[in-house]
């Protein structure tokens, strides 16, 4: 690739030398296959022969009405645009790898005709089966399953690690709000008629959006919004942009965002371009002072305080209350009123007992913490969740009891008994169903695998079960009749099956590549960096944009 004062040689051929090696590197990975390196001339070639899709439908590109290549060829021979050029050469050389590495993974993929017609049927043999289920907490009484104290302490012991609770913080805190209040809102307002009277005076308009506009997303393009659909923006935005004739200014209007002043730039039957400048609600002067003063004085008095009072002098002082958050999970993401407070989950598990924090912020106010306590990661006592714990212990030995149960009742009635003879018992409930696959067995079964698997593999009239299911239910299962897949229709459709089940095989295969990769990989918990970094670029101000539906 040429650079800007090295003027390419007009070839026949693109040039696709790099430009600058070190943005072209390539940052190397553990893999079990590595696809073989990228030549210059692959990258030549397929500038030459495989543009890509948004080249092709480029109008410059077409001949009535299609992609026409011998044009393309010649753009590039007679010394392309060197930006398009490199913009191309980074495309391929990131993407002409994958496809290598693709190719050698998936490209010997092969399912055979067995597997096919295997996979075949479980999609279309089908059966009518008459199907049981039994609830446990119904059809076992209490008194049935009634719990000892050492079965009790046993289950406790058994399942300790569903028990276990995660180490838990406890923070108070001051706070400073940062709410506009009806003087700001008359300061916005104030602000936006007076750019009004600017636009009016002959101002530019691009220019003062691009240095006065809050919405940060359209300052860049001189307020414009783009052109959009109706019913996109706030009500209030939309029926003014669209009282106004092309070219008018709008007086400010009035959202929750804060004051526009619009300019309509278009409309065409349902979509408008519409352009604005945002005077955004924010704190503003006398208000502003107060507050960021009384932000300073949190820091200067109160905050990365080691001693257990620091957080009540700072409240005394200044006339807070102290306002307990609650408990804290380590990494938690506390959020007061309506936005998240940065950093508090880490900080709370990092500090000791009665040390503050620093003063952090939110767009609502800005916070002083105190860490009050840490509970470590424990085992709580079975006495303070008995009940939990007599409950779960209970569901089980019902669900024991209930099988022994529906064991008992499948012998008396025989392997060629009437299922259906069960369904008058409290808990139980026997329905036929179907016709059902062994891929989709509807919801009676369960997704249970071994019901599914009885239903089409017993003898009509065999009664199957019990089974458990996931949900600690149980299914006996009896098949009714049976239809098995019609090879014919099979055969006229292999091929078609054949592509489609090898593009799955292919997918699963680049899966449990990038699964190897991942386990070769040392990862590492970055998490409390990114929140950092998240605070930092929060702290360096400028406002989000306006989201969808301002």
């Amino acid at each position: 690739m040429a650079s800007e004062d090295q003027p390419m040689e007009q070839e026949d051929t693109l040039d696709l030398a790099p430009a600058d090696e070190q943005a072209l590197a390539v940052t190397e990975i553990p893999r079990p296959v590595a696809p073989k390196g990228l030549s210059d001339e692959e990258v030549r070639a397929a500038a030459q022969t495989s543009p890509p899709p948004e080249v092709m439908s480029a109008s410059d590109f077409q001949t009535d009405g299609q992609f026409d290549i011998a044009k393309y060829q010649r753009y590039l021979a007679a010394g392309a645009d060197p930006q398009f050029l490199f913009a191309l050469e980074s495309r391929y050389r990131s993407e002409i790898p994958r496809v290598k590495l693709y190719e050698q993974l998936a490209t010997d993929v092969y399912v055979s005709d067995n597997s096919l017609w295997w996979d075949y049927r479980d999609g279309h043999d089908s059966a009518i089966v008459a199907v049981a289920i039994i609830q446990p907490n119904t059809a076992i009484s209490d008194d049935e399953a009634a719990l000892s104290e050492a079965e009790l302490e046993s289950y406790y012991r058994e399942h300790a690690d569903e028990y276990r609770r995660p180490a838990a913080a406890y923070v108070s805190y001051v706070s400073v709000s940062r709410r506009t209040n009806a003087a700001d809102s008359a300061a916005a307002l104030a602000l936006a008629s007076d750019i009004r009277r600017r636009l009016l005076e002959g101002a530019d308009f691009e220019e003062v959006a691009a240095s006065e506009s809050a919405d940060s997303a359209s300052r860049a393009s001189g307020g414009n919004l783009g052109e959009v659909a109706l019913g996109r923006f706030h009500q209030a935005f939309e029926s003014a942009a669209l009282a106004l004739d092309p070219e008018e200014i709008s007086e400010p209007i009035l959202t929750p965002f804060g004051y526009h002043i619009i300019r309509l730039e278009s409309r065409n039957g349902d979509t408008y371009n519409p352009s604005h400048i945002l005077v955004a609600f924010e704190l503003r002067g006398d208000h502003l002072a107060e507050v960021e003063d009384m932000a300073d004085s949190l820091d200067i008095f109160g905050a990365e305080q080691i001693e257990p009072g620091a957080l009540d002098e700072v409240a005394d002082r200044f006339g807070l209350p102290i306002i307990p958050a609650g408990r804290l999970f380590e990494l938690d993401r506390l959020t007061i009123g309506r936005f998240r407070v940065p950093d508090v989950g880490i900080w709370a598990f990092e500090t000791l007992p009665g040390e503050t924090s620093q003063v952090v912020e939110n767009p609502e106010a800005y916070y002083l913490f105190r860490l009050d306590s840490v509970i470590p990661e424990q085992l709580p006592p079975l006495g303070e969740i008995e009940a939990t714990v007599r409950n779960a212990a209970l569901t089980a030995k019902k669900t024991e009891v209930a099988r022994q149960l529906v064991e008992r009742l499948l012998d008396e009635i025989g392997p060629q008994g009437n299922l259906f003879s069960l369904a008058a018992r409290p808990g139980f409930s026997v329905d036929s169903v179907g016709p059902v696959t062994r891929r989709n067995a509807g919801t009676h079964m369960l997704g249970q695998p071994q019901a599914i698997g009885a239903a089409f593999g017993r003898e009509f009239g065999q009664v199957a079960g019990p089974f458990e299911s996931d949900l600690g239910m149980l299914v006996a299962v009896m098949p009714l009749s049976r239809f098995v897949a019609d090879s014919s229709s099979f055969l006229a459709q292999l091929e078609t099956l054949r592509q489609d089940a090898t593009a799955r095989e292919r997918d699963s295969r680049i899966r449990g590549y990038l699964a190897a990769l991942r386990e070769d990989v040392d990862l590492i918990d970055r998490r409390r960096e990114i929140e950092e970094i998240q605070r930092e670029l929060a702290e360096g101000g400028g406002f989000p944009g306006i989201p969808q539906g301002f």
